[in-house]
């Protein structure tokens, strides 16, 4: 369930008419679950009690982040905010320094072909006549200017992608509202009614399969979606174990139904009804629904999803619809019991934690970047990539040549 940044209008009326249904679904399962318990023994379906606060909690924060962070972000939109400017500086500024940095690191320590030649300046004779001579630059010299540069590149690299990540999404937030993109649309208003609605649930539920994938397939949108990942238990709560940083992302607008004429109260009704659909997929109560599996997400199809097994990672994205998987290469049926959670467990139950481990570990990735190339495949190449390269640059490879690994500040993840 991923509840994207856009109009809240229409929707916000059908997600809060909803609250009672909410937690009076969720007081029948855990009935439900509780009697099978004792019939079945425990499972992970079942609810445990600071598991579940701490999905609350984050449901909470999933509502009120929305109304917070845009007025926290807009003095600083570029071409928006009155610091917009400063702020674009600021980023321009700390990658040009992080630039400077690398450069000098890899000159400093990145030579093995002996001392490299100094001007000093030796003592004067008597009648005031001296002169500078070439001495050499000894290796422990090398190594401490190389750290230093080390140092300098890790703050400006981290400080870079940081700003410069908030900028872009603030950036592209701002320019891509439903409201901005009617202005422009493409093919007259399509009215209200049925057809209408019909042709506005099925597309944002097309849009929302792209963007959902796209948040298992790089990093940084990853960091946004894994808190809805992060529970090893699954029932209806997990459903309302949401995202505080959508802010922080981008995705396919989905105002761009705007263009073909679905209004921006349409869409967001849509949004409404995505909502409304994802709550009840989340639960073991339910099995399998028969014919309906082959075109509809189901408990069974999204129990895959928030699967850590091999054979279920970034499987079947979809929202209301499963044909898109069947369609784009990412179905996988449920045929195993499933593991849920995340391939490495965060064991945790606090929500700032939950929230915020996966642009920790981000960060110290890039912190530990010997270049930008480095830099940004941590940030948009995707979560596997990261893992697979911190495997193959660990073992006896510091950061650069010459420096040891703990010369580079290490953010606490």
């Amino acid at each position: 369930m991923k509840a994207m940044s856009q109009p809240r209008s229409s929707a916000r009326d059908l997600t809060v008419i909803a609250v009672p249904f909410y937690f009076g679904s969720m007081a029948v399962e855990y009935v439900l679950l509780r009697r099978r318990a004792g019939q079945r023994g425990p499972t992970a379906a079942d609810y445990e009690r600071r598991d579940t606060v701490a999905s609350l909690t984050m449901g909470v924060g999933s509502l009120v982040a929305p109304l917070v962070v845009p007025h926290l972000l807009r003095p600083i939109t570029p071409g928006r905010g009155r610091f917009g400017k400063a702020f674009v500086t600021a980023v321009v500024g700390a990658a040009a320094v992080t630039t400077a940095a690398d450069i000098v690191a890899r000159r400093a320590a990145g030579s093995h072909r002996g001392a490299e030649p100094v001007a000093v300046e030796p003592p004067q004779s008597a009648d005031g006549a001296g002169g500078r001579e070439l001495a050499p630059v000894g290796p422990g010299r090398r190594r401490a200017a190389a750290a230093r540069a080390r140092r300098i590149a890790s703050v400006g690299g981290v400080a870079t992608i940081a700003m410069g990540g908030v900028a872009v999404a603030a950036t592209w937030a701002s320019r891509t509202t439903p409201q901005r993109i009617w202005r422009h649309r493409l093919l007259p208003e399509l009215r209200t009614g049925p057809v209408a609605l019909a042709l506005a649930v099925v597309g944002w539920d097309f849009i929302y399969y792209w963007n959902h994938r796209f948040m298992h397939e790089s990093r940084y949108m990853w960091a946004v979606h894994v808190v809805h990942h992060s529970s090893e238990r699954y029932n209806l709560s997990t459903a309302l174990r949401q995202p505080v940083a959508d802010a922080l992302g981008t995705s396919v607008p989905y105002g761009a139904l705007c263009l073909v004429g679905i209004s921006p109260e349409l869409v967001a009704t849509a949004r409404g009804v995505n909502l409304l659909y994802q709550f009840w997929i989340h639960t073991e109560a339910i099995g399998r629904l028969g014919p309906s599996e082959e075109v509809l997400n189901t408990p069974s199809h999204h129990r895959v999803h928030h699967g850590s097994d091999s054979q279920y990672l970034d499987r079947n994205h979809g929202s209301i619809l499963i044909v898109w998987d069947r369609l784009f290469g990412t179905f996988e049926r449920e045929d195993q019991r499933v593991v849920y959670g995340l391939t490495k467990n965060i064991d945790t139950f606090n929500p700032v934690r939950i929230a915020t481990h996966e642009y920790a570990d981000m960060l110290h990735d890039v912190a530990r970047s010997t270049g930008w190339s480095e830099r940004l495949s941590y940030v948009l190449r995707g979560p596997g990539w990261a893992t697979r390269h911190r495997a193959e640059t660990a073992v006896g490879s510091p950061a650069v040549a010459g420096v040891e690994p703990t010369d580079a500040p290490v953010l606490s993840s």
